[in-house]
């Protein structure tokens, strides 16, 4: 089994479930919780829990959050491979999530910004190996050092080489040409419907993910409710469906589930929409919890 490597983002998630319709500028009745987030740190968990091989490369600060951030990667089976800041506190970020299942994030990433090409250790970049990297790494122009260090590194040992869109909103605030361009050699491009129209102006998804074929060997794009699709510059991409949900509890970490199922039937050359499948698969698994990690 291929080692898997991921280098990202290590999060503590407030999560706060509107029980009705946000009333806006006074109260509305809300179950909150707290649980381990961030997206790279999520892929690992749920690659973890599905049997892979996989070490988390992150930083954490050196308060309570962080160890708990710590011993829970560990407790899922991951070689969690985490630098203590001193000074920063671990990364938190408050996601509202309405009613509807709907969610909006608001982040500090704390520790998570000050990632270094020091912190990359250099064990794990072994030929054989894949490297997964956080957009949220290489957007954030703080740690976007240490993002391109570890695509270096995965380059010069040849290992295969994944990345994620992160999100919409900073993705477009960094600008799709710096993003195209310091990803240039990745294997697999991961993004959602709203990354993929950043990143190519295109509003179809099948006709984003051809654009981007132009960029990376293999495009997957992923349509949430509608399932995901894989392109590689045939005429038609593959497209699975998602499972049938009743309801989604939180959307928070769906991405990062989807990503985690699809890395490992891909690595293992299983077909395209065997892949997508069982992404989709997990996704909905995600969706059905409350937090974007599995439940141990």
């Amino acid at each position: 089994m291929t080692r898997i490597v991921v280098v990202g983002d290590l999060m503590t998630d407030t999560v706060a479930r509107a029980t009705l319709p946000l009333a806006r500028g006074s109260d509305t009745p809300a179950t909150v919780t707290m649980h381990g987030g961030g997206s790279g740190a999520n892929i690992a968990a749920w690659l973890a829990v599905e049997g892979s091989e996989v070490a988390f490369v992150g930083r954490r600060g050196a308060d309570i959050a962080g160890r708990n951030r710590d011993m829970e990667l560990m407790g899922y089976g991951v070689d969690a491979r985490l630098v203590m800041d001193p000074e920063r506190p671990t990364g938190t970020c408050v996601v509202m999530v309405t009613h509807k299942g709907d969610h909006t994030l608001l982040s500090d990433p704390g520790a998570n910004a000050a990632l270094s090409r020091d912190d990359l250790p250099e064990d794990l970049f072994t030929p054989g190996a894949h490297l997964h990297l956080s957009g949220y790494t290489l957007i954030n122009a703080s740690s976007r050092p240490a993002a391109l260090a570890a695509l270096s590194l995965a380059h010069d040992a040849d290992m295969s080489v994944s990345v994620d869109g992160a999100s919409a909103a900073p993705l477009e605030r960094m600008g799709a040409e710096p993003f195209l361009e310091f990803t240039n050699g990745a294997h697999l491009l991961v993004v959602n419907e709203a990354q993929a129209h950043v990143l190519t102006g295109r509003e179809e998804p099948a006709q984003a993910a051809r654009v981007l074929t132009a960029w990376y060997p293999e495009v997957v794009v992923k349509l949430g409710p509608d399932g995901a699709l894989y392109a590689n510059g045939r005429p038609e991409p593959a497209h699975a469906p998602a499972p049938a949900l009743d309801r989604a509890v939180d959307g928070t970490g769906g991405g990062d589930a989807f990503c985690a199922g699809f890395l490992q039937p891909w690595l293992d050359k299983k077909p395209p929409y065997e892949a997508l499948v069982n992404g989709c698969r997990l996704a909905s698994s995600a969706r059905s919890l409350v937090g974007p990690r599995p439940v141990l």
